[in-house]
């Protein structure tokens, strides 16, 4: 064991220490991308799933002040009731299904009880001054019976868009049923609603697209290579110590090898 004395040396011993720091390090991010895959893989299934289910009443799901539960996450839901269109806000910085930045249109649905649904009733493109209220196709008159998915307030922390003030008339950063509660005057459903149906046609906003459920990422992918790069690294160690150890006899037979040529001469 002596010819490895070497690894004993300040530079193997480093060495020895930052590949067993890699080892733990890269088993770790291997298992963060693993669950990342697996959240994924849950969420498609949950997407699905409300999805297809049979849509319900949104007052049997939810009720003012209530937060949306990730279970209810795009359950269809219907209501009736009448567009308040004078109480009507835009949403900023919101994209369309093509990745232009307009806005999302936000109407009030008023039931039969008083009580409201915040209806999400698609994109729209801004005008020429972006701080000025947006062209906005009418809300349908009378009463009306709209179908969607159902979706939890926004906040800064969940969704990472900065609650800005001093916004123009009419004009917010976030669709919370809270702080449409204090504009309004009235109770309002906790979440919204996502307008899917009916379909408002050329001339409408574009309604939201339904959300990816399909693809599920690289995430396995980067888990199986974080777990190999961690399987190489005491390979990589054990290759370096033998080449270390080979070049080392080379160079001590060479040294003998010098020493022997005067008495050979």
């Amino acid at each position: 064991m002596g010819v490895y004395r070497f690894v004993l040396t300040r530079q193997w011993v480093c060495l020895t220490l930052v590949a067993l720091v890699l080892i733990p390090v890269m088993i770790k991010l291997g298992f963060w991308q693993y669950h990342r895959h697996v959240h994924r893989v849950a969420q498609n299934q949950l997407i699905e799933a409300n999805l297809r289910a049979k849509p319900v009443p949104m007052t049997e799901v939810t009720s003012p002040g209530h937060k949306v539960p990730r279970a209810d996450f795009w359950r269809a839901v219907t209501a009736t009731g009448t567009y308040d269109s004078a109480h009507e806000v835009v949403v900023r910085m919101r994209t369309s299904n093509d990745d232009k930045v307009g806005f999302h249109v936000l109407t009030p649905l008023v039931l039969g009880d008083g009580r409201v649904v915040l209806v999400d009733r698609g994109w729209v493109p801004g005008g020429d001054d972006p701080r000025a209220y947006p062209p906005v196709p009418a809300a349908p008159a009378g009463e009306v019976t709209v179908t969607g998915r159902l979706k939890a307030d926004e906040t800064s922390g969940g969704s990472g868009i900065k609650d800005r003030k001093g916004l123009p008339d009419r004009q917010v950063m976030l669709i919370n049923s809270g702080q449409q509660a204090e504009y309004l005057g009235r109770p309002v459903l906790g979440g919204y609603l996502e307008l899917t149906d009916p379909d408002p046609g050329d001339g409408g906003p574009e309604t939201v697209a339904d959300p990816d459920h399909d693809s599920i990422g690289a995430h396995m992918a980067y888990a199986v290579q974080w777990w190999l790069f961690a399987s190489a690294v005491p390979v990589g160690w054990l290759v370096l110590v033998r080449r270390e150890k080979r070049d080392r006899e080379e160079e001590a037979a060479r040294a003998e090898a010098a020493e022997q040529e005067p008495a050979t001469a």
